[in-house]
This record gives structure tokens, C-alpha cells and sequence, in this order.
């Protein structure tokens, strides 16, 4: 029997810990050779007011189980401490679509560093907090989500004048 991927739905919160007693469970009932990989989609991001690093899961209170599905795997998931069951609710769940797997794990590989929590929109009107040019109005221009940086054109004696910030040094205009 192939390993295919299963959604499976946990308590809000506790991903984490879930996929740590999942993990426990399938090396204490030997059955490794019948599951893969267990994966939490996450990405670390910072957010540009308090400058903290924080985890943003894919989709929160959900992991992926690479398994074999039986009846004594089933059962193992499904008795997991943190776990609450399958998506589908049902005894045979369904798998998770190939392309939708391959989607999440690529975009997992591809983290490398945190990225800043981008909420900002083109022509939006921001002030600068940080910089020689702090408390000056201005637009945005282009947004440059993998960089973390902003275009910014604020007027300097009636020109604009274009200047690259980072999400951090800004904020929106109420």
C-alpha cells in the first residue's frame, strides 16, 4: 500500500505539540515503516510594530500526515492526545490532493529567512516613522514582499521624491 497525505484536524494552538505525541506514538508502536513525514505548515514572520518574530501557521488547528492508512494507523492518529481526527469525520478520510501537497511543501522549502507581515496596498498613504524623512506623508509605490521593502514617494518642497523603506518604517494613515 502507497503513503498518500491526510489532513488532519488538531486543537487550535496546539499543532506543535500534537505533531511531538503523533511522532511519540508512531516510535512507540513501531510503525514507522507505515507513516513519512508529519508537517505543520508554518512560516516565521516578523511583525513590523513590535519587531517580534512570531510563528504563522498555513492553516492553524490543521497538520499533514504522510501515512499508510489502515486500521491500526487510523487508530493511532485518531487516539492522539491533541488530535481531534481526520478532515471528512469519516473512517476512510480523504487523501490530499497531490498538487495541493506539493504546493505547501514548496512553499516550506522555500523559507529561509522571516519574512515581515506585509498589510499594506498599492497608492495606500503611509507615514514615515523612522529615518531622516520621520513623520513625512507619502504613497506607496511598489511593495516588494520577498525584500520586506516599500517605494514610498513623499513631496520635498512640491517634487516627489521616491525612497525605499522597510515594512518597519512605516505605518498607515488612519
Amino acid at each position: 500500500m502507497a503513503m498518500r497525505w491526510y489532513a488532519v484536524h488538531t486543537l487550535n494552538g496546539s499543532e506543535e505539540r500534537a505533531r511531538q505525541a503523533l511522532e511519540q506514538r508512531i516510535r512507540t508502536h513501531n510503525l514507522t515503516d507505515r507513516f513519512g513525514q508529519v508537517l505543520v505548515p508554518s512560516e516565521t514572520v516578523i511583525d513590523p510594530k513590535t519587531k517580534r518574530k512570531t510563528t504563522r501557521r498555513f492553516y492553524p488547528g490543521y497538520m499533514l500526515v504522510e501515512m499508510e492508512l489502515d486500521n491500526e494507523t487510523w487508530h493511532l492518529v485518531t487516539n492522539t492526545p491533541k488530535i481531534t481526527g481526520f478532515v471528512g469525520r469519516t473512517r476512510n478520510p480523504p487523501p490530499v490532493p497531490d498538487e495541493e501537497v506539493k504546493r505547501v511543501t514548496s512553499r516550506l522549502a522555500q523559507e529561509e529567512a522571516p519574512r515581515a507581515v506585509m498589510n499594506f496596498e498599492l497608492g495606500e498613504e503611509v507615514r514615515l516613522t523612522d529615518g531622516s524623512y520621520a513623520s513625512m506623508r507619502g504613497k506607496i509605490e511598489e511593495i516588494n514582499e520577498l525584500r520586506g521593502k516599500l517605494r514610498v514617494v513623499i513631496n520635498i518642497f512640491g517634487r516627489p521624491v521616491s525612497t525605499e523603506l522597510g515594512f518597519h518604517q512605516v505605518e498607515k494613515v488612519s
